[in-house]
């Protein structure tokens, strides 16, 4: 049975299913994945079911979303499977009774856009702290062999030096009494609760650190930069820059990223954290904007600067340059393969399809 229509999304999903990964650890288990109808969650949920009609591994993937009609949306290609389900919760709430067990848990539930920080800061910071309590000691009480926290590479807060790439323990400046922290530090608190459980109970827990993800399925109304432009690319629409566009940002492409968050799943160290991102695309915003109207010439698709806009929910980032060393990951056995112009194209068909 086919798990996705758009052909952009089928390939990715059979490249992901191919990756040397050693799939057959997962033979007959039950993947439980919070946020399964977000950006990061529904490509991991449609990965583990391509890879298990690949390798034959019966396995079962267990969907926690907030909303069930917005993962039956997002998954409508794998309700009719009989190894997949979904359970409506919010991951903030404490745990109902009968909440499914599983043999491996993956936190990725979080509001990850900025413009959820102004106006749901506490939603936003009691997924990744509360809501990771919860699913830890539901991990700990039903024998789980592993668990996965997704948290982000805002935990490095504004970088030491931002000439250097930043490593799994570098960390820099973070204001708690600063609103946009409510993510990065119940990003920080997330990931501190993993370490805490690996040592005290032996969970096998870690960590992936993404760095701006981007691909099929993302929300063109996301609120970050890349995401309008590629609704202003999508929608025939000139891109507006509304700063100087000088901040410098690396893009992973998300099946890149997925191969890199299940490497770490099935091959990551106990209690270890772990950068998912590609300095190989490193560009500055501006000249993102440029290449991805040069994409499409035929669109007829100009950029502009203006003056920008106050008074919205978006908490700008103060970060000009934070850049990830992958060579932790890389010891692994994976890098990057996707360019810029190619993944952003990529991207683009699958809505133009």
């Amino acid at each position: 049975m086919a798990l996705e229509a758009n052909a952009v999304i089928a390939a990715d999903l059979a490249r992901i299913a191919a990756a040397d990964l050693p799939w057959q650890s997962l033979r007959g288990r039950t993947v439980l994945v919070t946020g399964g109808a977000g950006f990061l969650g529904a490509y991991l949920v449609k990965a583990l079911l391509a890879a298990s009609q690949a390798h034959a591994l019966e396995l079962r993937v267990v969907c926690v979303a907030r909303k069930a009609a917005s993962a039956a949306l997002r998954l409508s290609g794998c309700l009719q499977l009989p190894n997949f389900s979904v359970v409506e919760h919010d991951i903030g709430l404490p745990l109902p009774a009968g909440f499914p067990r599983a043999d491996v848990i993956v936190h990725a539930a979080s509001q990850a856009s900025p413009k959820y920080y102004g106006v749901d800061p506490v939603g936003t910071l009691l997924a990744n702290s509360a809501g990771t309590q919860y699913l830890l000691e539901h991990a700990r009480q039903t024998g789980a062999e592993r668990f996965l926290f997704f948290s982000s590479g805002e935990v490095y807060g504004v970088p030491r030096d931002p000439q250097q790439a930043v490593a799994e323990t570098d960390y820099g400046y973070l204001d708690p009494m600063n609103v946009r922290a409510c993510y990065g530090e119940s990003k920080r608190m997330g990931e501190a609760m993993c370490t805490a459980w690996a040592a005290q109970h032996g969970l096998h827990a870690t960590v992936v650190r993404p760095f701006h993800t981007y691909g099929p399925g993302m929300a063109l109304d996301d609120g970050r930069v890349f995401a309008d432009f590629v609704a202003d690319v999508v929608a025939r629409r000139d891109i507006v820059l509304n700063s100087d566009g000088a901040a410098l940002r690396p893009f992973c492409y998300l099946a890149d990223a997925t191969i890199g968050f299940l490497t770490v799943l099935l091959k990551g160290e106990r209690g270890a954290a772990y950068n998912v991102g590609n300095p190989h695309a490193e560009v500055a915003i501006r000249d993102l904007a440029t290449l991805l109207a040069g994409l499409y010439p035929e669109r007829g698709i100009a950029t502009r600067f203006a003056v920008p806009v106050d008074g919205n929910a978006y908490l700008k980032s103060q970060i000009a340059r934070s850049c990830p060393s992958i060579d932790k990951i890389a010891a692994l056995g994976w890098a990057p393969q996707t360019g810029l112009a190619d993944g952003f194209r990529r991207t683009i068909d699958s809505f133009l399809i």
